[in-house]
């Protein structure tokens, strides 16, 4: 058996890019910043590191975030890695990992407006889940 799942909570470092391509499909194009802090060993000094990671989103799930979310947004995403190469036009080989978003939680204060699978606005909720088939 195996397992490809990543969870994060963290910060949008930017508005989503937001993309369609010619086939109609919507894609979004997310970077994240988590926080880690830990205390030092040896100094007992608290020390924080961000890392920064690049999500995308398809179909109404990306709809969904080029719609509610912006630069400073609070969300809880879970989704897989991919990682893709290609050549650049130096004939260099790159190579990107990335997440690939399958279900959201927008984190926030009461004045957001939840959607839910329904796809129904409610008034008044902390949390918004969104979940999406990949098909």
């Amino acid at each position: 058996m195996d397992l490809n799942k990543v969870s994060l909570i963290g910060n949008l470092t930017a508005d989503p890019e937001a993309k369609s391509l010619a086939s109609g499909q919507s894609l979004a194009v997310l970077r994240i910043a988590t926080n880690y802090t830990w205390c030092d060993a040896q100094t007992k000094v608290k020390k924080n590191r961000a890392d920064f990671h690049r999500v995308v989103a398809w179909g109404r799930l990306a709809e969904i975030i080029n719609t509610y979310l912006k630069k400073g947004s609070k969300i809880f995403l879970e989704g897989r890695l991919q990682n893709r190469s290609w050549e650049d036009k130096d004939k260099n080989k790159r190579y990107m990992t990335e997440i690939v978003a399958s279900d959201l939680i927008m984190l926030g204060g009461s004045s957001k407006k939840a959607i839910k699978g329904d796809e129904t606005a409610k008034d008044d909720l902390d949390l918004e889940e969104i979940q999406v088939d990949e098909r």
